[in-house]
């Protein structure tokens, strides 16, 4: 258990943070850029869940908790000594729980006919948002792998997590009923 006393340290007053494997890196370093993004993610998904109730709300709090998990395992470098080993990390049973979640609220929803407009209703808007960001996690991850070794299963976990977010601000928009369609070139002056 994390039992924080104090929430200031000083410690990065100069520009630095600390890694969970205790090295000091810039803060506008690729991995803190990366766990920051996920934090960003997981605070939209808390303005979403002011819009959810239910098994969506369920759903999200669950992601919301897997995404400290994420934080916590891109904070600490796979290289980063005997502190590495003991790290959490996403595992790929998280994974799968979203794959499954997303099968199961797909199947209620109509095929779609084109793209979708972010909105429709709060939560759909506020989840699109999310999404966005976790995609912007996403290619910070992936730039980050190529330089450093980074969990496998976390860069999947981030992938299915955007389409999680895709799927579930359909069905909160009444299964798709009120999602938002493009319509290529609607604005386009002849």
């Amino acid at each position: 258990m994390v039992k924080l006393t104090k929430i200031y340290t000083r410690g990065g007053d100069k520009g630095d943070t600390s890694l969970g494997s205790g090295e000091r890196v810039p803060k506008f370093a690729l991995r803190v850029a990366a766990y920051g993004t996920v934090d960003e993610a997981n605070a939209a998904l808390g303005l979403a869940r002011l819009h959810t109730e239910g098994e969506a709300d369920a759903m999200l709090s669950r992601i919301q908790n897997d995404l400290f998990d994420l934080g916590a395992d891109l904070c600490t470098p796979e290289t980063g000594g005997e502190k590495a080993h003991g790290a959490l990390r996403i595992v790929p049973a998280q994974v799968d729980r979203l794959e499954a979640e997303i099968d199961a609220m797909n199947a209620e929803l109509a095929p779609l006919t084109s793209f979708i407009l972010p909105g429709g209703s709060a939560a759909a808007a506020h989840l699109h948002v999310a999404r966005t960001v976790a995609r912007r996690a996403e290619r910070q991850m992936v730039e980050l792998s190529r330089h450093e070794a980074i969990n496998e299963a976390a860069i999947r976990y981030i992938n299915r997590l955007s389409d999680h977010l895709f799927v579930l601000a359909r069905r909160c928009n009444g299964n798709g009923a009120a999602d938002v369609l493009w319509v290529p070139g609607q604005n386009r002056q002849t």
